[in-house]
């Protein structure tokens, strides 16, 4: 009985996703404590509440995506989305701590903590879109 010469499933697997990379994500993260150091400077009483929030936002916005577009940071999307929860966290825990946001009580506030959650992830996947864009564009 001869063999038969098909040939074998010589499909390779597909390759694994690059890993997150935590440092990024954490730098990039810190970054929610900008605005409240702004407002411990004295900046909001320069420019603002607009205007610091403006500048902690753009800031921010400007780091994350040339940070991460440029310096070529793996599954940038998905590390500026945990970026911007970390953001959000920060924010929120140092609003709280700082005393600036109103008593709601309990409930309004979890859900006032998830709407920033919410938002800083929403940011961070935009960021993280922008970034991949400018990474496509490089690597062309």
């Amino acid at each position: 009985m001869t063999e038969s010469k098909t040939p074998r499933d010589t499909h390779e697997p597909p390759p694994r996703p690059a890993r997150i990379n935590w440092a990024a994500v954490v730098g990039f993260g810190m970054l929610g404590l900008l605005w409240p150091l702004l407002r411990l400077v004295g900046l909001e009483s320069v420019v603002g509440g607009l205007g610091t929030a403006l500048i902690a936002f753009l800031g921010t916005f400007a780091v994350w995506v040339l940070g991460a577009g440029l310096g070529d940071v793996p599954r940038p999307v998905v590390t500026l989305t945990l970026a911007g929860l970390l953001f959000g966290a920060l924010l929120s825990a140092s609003a709280l701590l700082m005393g600036e946001w109103p008593d709601y009580g309990l409930g309004l506030t979890l859900v006032a903590v998830a709407v920033e959650l919410g938002r800083a992830a929403g940011f961070g996947a935009l960021s993280g879109l922008t970034a991949r864009a400018i990474q496509k564009s490089r690597h062309r």
